[in-house]
């Protein structure tokens, strides 16, 4: 994700107030001034929100991204309006009433999302869906236009993209939907799983390097180390090399990416290259995968490029990354 949306302010400028009015929607709003520590603050009070649980009408000072704001202790209908962290919230079972269609489309938590009865908000929800789905809490993107609007419906927290690691982001959730101890365990047992596989995979892959590349308009994306695509895997968890341009470029800058044209592909080709059409245009791969530059690359000629999936691989959310970890591992196991 390189741009913020914007489109939530125009599509809640008009007749929000309305709407509300309407459905009798209680007016929460949530301060924008301060900045973050990736702590939620301990202070409770009572307001008349119902949870069903015995924090009913209980809520918490978190400290969002964009200032504290007052939540329920323990949110019952979350509106996640980022997509990416949609995930978080099924591997913390927290309930979800309302996400994105990238969200709802990625295989990885798609089958959970619909057995839990989520709402498919499309790309650009309306203010009448929101509001319909009575939401207690809802997250959005830090920049993301119209929060005001937004937080006349429920406590928005907005956090800033790539802000966090995703363990990070995992126990900053987990403190925002009262599950701090599921959030602990996950990284228990996801750490387990690497130091199970890791040695593994060092032995299949040895000395060499691997990229992750994705074929665009005007050339091809090198991803690094958080920027989805398993790069938290690959160069994060399991320590592998990346081709010494990548590594400068997409990983020690801090960016996660960079841009390459084809002409100087092969100073950023790996001995193992992960691969998949760029999902934000419509540019044809082809172009890149039957350039002589690219059939050329020791990576393709010995068979060792392998293909992600480009609607669920550029997600990094808990759920995605356990299956990322098969698809990574089994990859790199059968490189001979």
């Amino acid at each position: 994700m390189f741009k913020q949306r914007n489109w939530i302010g125009l599509l809640l400028a008009m007749g929000v107030v309305l709407i509300l009015s309407a459905c009798g929607q209680s007016a929460t709003t949530s301060s924008t001034t301060g900045a973050s520590n990736n702590t939620a603050v301990g202070s409770e009070t009572t307001s008349g929100s119902a949870s069903g649980t015995t924090d009913e009408g209980k809520t918490m000072t978190f400290q969002s991204d964009a200032g504290e704001v007052q939540v329920p202790k323990n949110p019952q209908r979350i509106v996640d309006l980022t997509a990416f962290s949609t995930g978080y919230f099924v591997a913390l079972d927290a309930p979800v009433v309302g996400a994105l269609s990238g969200a709802m489309n990625n295989k990885y938590i798609k089958d959970q999302l619909i057995s839990e009865g989520t709402a498919d908000l499309g790309e650009q929800p309306t203010a009448e869906k929101i509001v319909s789905l009575k939401p207690d809490l809802i997250l959005a993107y830090t920049g993301t236009e119209g929060i005001d609007n937004l937080s006349q419906i429920a406590p928005v927290v907005q956090i800033k993209y790539g802000e966090r690691n995703y363990k990070d982001l995992m126990l900053e959730l987990g403190k925002l939907t009262n599950r701090e101890e599921a959030a602990k365990a996950w990284i228990t047992k996801w750490e387990a799983q690497i130091n199970e596989v890791k040695p593994k995979v060092e032995a299949a892959v040895g000395s060499r390097t691997v990229s992750i590349l994705n074929p665009y308009s005007k050339g091809l994306y090198v991803f690094g180390h958080n920027f989805g695509r398993g790069g938290e895997i690959i160069y994060g968890e399991l320590g592998l090399k990346a081709p010494s341009k990548a590594q400068t470029e997409a990983i020690d800058s801090g960016t996660g990416w960079a841009t390459i044209s084809m002409e100087v592909l092969p100073e950023y080709a790996g001995d193992i290259i992960f691969t998949s059409p760029w999902s934000g245009d419509k540019s044809d791969p082809s172009i890149v995968y039957d350039n002589v530059l690219w059939t050329n690359l020791p990576a393709v000629k010995t068979g060792h490029v392998f293909q992600l999936d480009p609607t669920s691989d550029t997600y990094n959310d808990p759920i995605s990354l356990e299956g990322q970890l098969k698809f990574i591992t089994d990859s790199l196991l059968s490189v001979k």
